[in-house]
């Protein structure tokens, strides 16, 4: 079972010094791989003349090992998107992505200093992040008689459930989005509103 977890809600840019170069922070929300891509190429071209524009992200919850990726961008091998990621899911916050623009101030920071500099970037910025719950939710059908549907929708709208589709045959069935945590309890009340009749199953 999926649990709530919290995801980033909003944009934050925020920039350190260290030894003259300059590290910008850039968070955004990012459900996709996609959306990580689209955001680091915009900086590269809203930064054309920095050094390097390395990334992480999560695209999942923060403790999730699936969602996530990151990129060094040229800086040597595990200097900079290993420890913004791992900053990333230490935060608690997952659905977002970090790119850190570096401009180079002259001096070499070394491993050490590089990875510090890369993880204080995103853990600056993550200050100012804001973040909101996002419910797990579970995918079920569901198929009714006519007269039964009032009341289908009312135990739905209790458990803060989501009709996705309905379709009115014979029958009624629907397609629903339904909080995890409520599952049993909206289970049970369809049970004891159809004497065991109405059972919510996994969509095919």
């Amino acid at each position: 079972m999926s649990k709530d977890y919290q995801i980033a809600v909003n944009k934050v840019e925020h920039e350190t010094v260290v030894n003259r170069s300059r590290f910008i922070c850039y968070l955004s929300p990012c459900i996709s791989i996609e959306e990580a891509k689209v955001q680091v190429k915009f900086l590269q071209q809203l930064h054309p003349q920095a050094s390097h524009h390395c990334y992480a992200f999560l695209t999942k919850a923060a403790n999730d090992s699936l969602g996530y990726g990151y990129s060094d961008d040229g800086e040597p091998s595990g200097t900079a998107g290993k420890p913004m990621l791992a900053v990333l899911q230490g935060g608690d916050i997952g659905e977002v992505c970090a790119v850190t623009v570096r401009y180079f101030g002259g001096t070499k920071l070394g491993t050490g200093g590089l990875q510090r500099a890369y993880a204080d970037s995103v853990r600056q910025a993550l200050v100012f992040l804001q973040a909101k719950t996002k419910i797990a939710m579970a995918t079920k059908t569901l198929t009714c008689q006519y007269s039964q549907v009032d009341d289908v929708l009312h135990i739905i709208s209790q458990a803060e459930g989501q009709v996705i589709e309905q379709e009115y045959l014979q029958q009624v069935q629907f397609s629903l989005l339904i909080p995890e945590a409520k599952l049993a309890l909206v289970a049970q009340k369809l049970q004891t509103l159809s004497a065991g009749k109405l059972v919510l199953t996994n969509l095919k």
